[in-house]
């Protein structure tokens, strides 16, 4: 079976911040879906503080793929190695480096090389190749600049939390009910409309409309389901006015006398529009507090729900 190389390529941007923050960024690949608008989702498969294999599920020219990759992080050097050991169709191999390179205080050098091959090398698979990894490096170095060059401020732009609820029925219904969002809005009473399709098993593209107390509102999201684990994890594509980034994670635990149901939310507030959506007056503070509160009200309206919908069916002692 014949192969064509594409050449090697390499990007490179300049950041205005300490390379250590820079590194910081590339390394912590399971909050890549946070920070990179192309990744939906990362499982850490196994890390033994060198070399690890990661899960990845990212959007490649609007294509959703996915792949397994190793990866060796030298943070001495600053460099990150890795490659896909299970590459998406149509590569045959892919791999790379990541250096950061310090060049001032609080500047540095962000380079890519990476390099692929295509099975049978037709001129289409090619074609998009080039232009989807083209895309998604430059994209990717370009976001990695942004948050890096607000360092200072990350953890005031960043907002996580968790909601739970007990249920007192079984898993498997809870699950089912988290799962099948297409049914939502005859069941619950702020969702007015889905639109889901699900390519691949456990895949699913999702477009909802909701009516709260602040109007209407539609976002759009990816879930990757692990029916298995009880979990659910999702980043939406298309977020609300104040925020450049969510994601988050339904997750269904087991014990002996019922359920836990968790509700878990990453976020990253868009500073620049909290003056439009909430008031002159209104600063990060009152946008996290207001962001915080209208995710809980819609999560935990939806867990309420799924406790309804499984403790009606069977009760557990």
């Amino acid at each position: 079976m014949s192969a064509e190389l594409a050449d090697k390529t390499a990007h490179t941007v300049h950041v205005s911040a300490p390379a250590g923050v820079v590194y910081a960024l590339v390394a912590d690949a399971v909050k890549w879906p946070l920070y990179f608008s192309p990744v939906i989702h990362v499982e850490q498969l196994e890390f033994d503080g060198e070399r690890g294999w990661l899960r990845m599920w990212s959007l490649m020219d609007g294509r959703l793929t996915s792949w397994t990759s190793w990866r060796h992080l030298d943070p001495v050097k600053r460099r990150v190695d890795f490659g896909q050991e299970l590459p998406v169709s149509p590569f045959n191999s892919m791999g790379g480096t990541l250096n950061v390179r310090s060049t001032g205080a609080h500047r540095s050098e962000l380079e890519l090389l990476y390099d692929f091959s295509i099975t049978q090398g037709r001129p289409d698979d090619v074609a998009w190749a080039q232009r989807a990894t083209g895309g998604h490096s430059r994209a990717q170095l370009a976001e990695v600049k942004a948050f890096a060059e607000r360092w200072t401020r990350l953890d005031e732009l960043v907002l996580s939390f968790e909601d739970s609820v007990r249920v007192h029925g079984p898993a498997e219904l809870v699950y089912d009910f988290l799962y099948r969002a297409g049914a939502w809005p005859q069941l619950v009473e702020h969702v007015t409309g889905v639109d889901l399709t699900e390519d691949a098993p456990g895949v699913q593209r999702m477009r909802v409309q909701t009516l709260t107390e602040s109007g209407a509102h539609s976002a759009e999201s990816v879930r990757i389901c692990f029916p298995h684990a009880g979990r659910i994890v999702y980043k939406e594509t298309a977020t609300s006015p104040l925020l450049t980034a969510h994601t988050g994670e339904w997750s269904v635990v087991p014990d002996e006398t019922g359920v836990t149901v968790l509700a878990q939310h990453s976020v990253v507030l868009r500073e620049e529009n909290i003056a439009a959506v909430l008031g002159e007056r209104a600063g990060l503070a009152h946008a996290r507090w207001h962001v915080r509160q209208a995710l809980r009200q819609e999560g935990l309206a939806l867990l309420a729900r799924a406790k309804q919908h499984a403790e009606s069916a069977v009760r557990m002692l």
